[in-house]
């Protein structure tokens, strides 16, 4: 009995732990995104903000698979929904057009998924 119970704390722990990640990650994608958009507006009015929207570009990418790695420890080891995978992996998809958007320089397209992109990470920060 005991030892059931101290399993199940401890799984408890586990998906509390995978949870608070996975907030973490999803809060860094978010600040990168919105860290982007300033830069956005420097590369317009400075001769530093290519370079700052080019590394910022990089570290959204990579907030963007820390946010799918989050997802997917929050989901198997703990037994977690398996949702948010399928949410970082959709960002991570939205990342790579808008890197490829970006290099192409088609900024119709780039800018409003870069709002979209956004939006959607404040929604699911606030649902997390």
């Amino acid at each position: 009995m005991a030892t059931q119970m101290t399993a199940t704390a401890t799984a408890g722990a586990d998906v509390r732990r995978g949870s608070s990640f996975l907030r973490i990650a999803i809060a860094l994608q978010t600040l990168t995104i919105f860290l982007q958009a300033v830069s956005a507006g420097m590369l317009l009015t400075s001769s530093y903000g290519a370079t700052l929207h080019d590394v910022g570009a990089r570290v959204m990418y990579g907030a963007s698979m820390l946010y799918l790695l989050a997802a997917v420890l929050a989901w198997k080891p703990g037994g977690g929904p398996v949702r948010p995978v399928w949410h970082a992996s959709g960002f991570l998809v939205l990342a790579s057009v808008q890197v490829v958007l970006g290099i192409a320089h088609v900024p119709s397209v780039h800018l409003p998924l870069g709002v979209l992109m956004f939006g959607l990470s404040m929604l699911a920060l606030a649902r997390r």
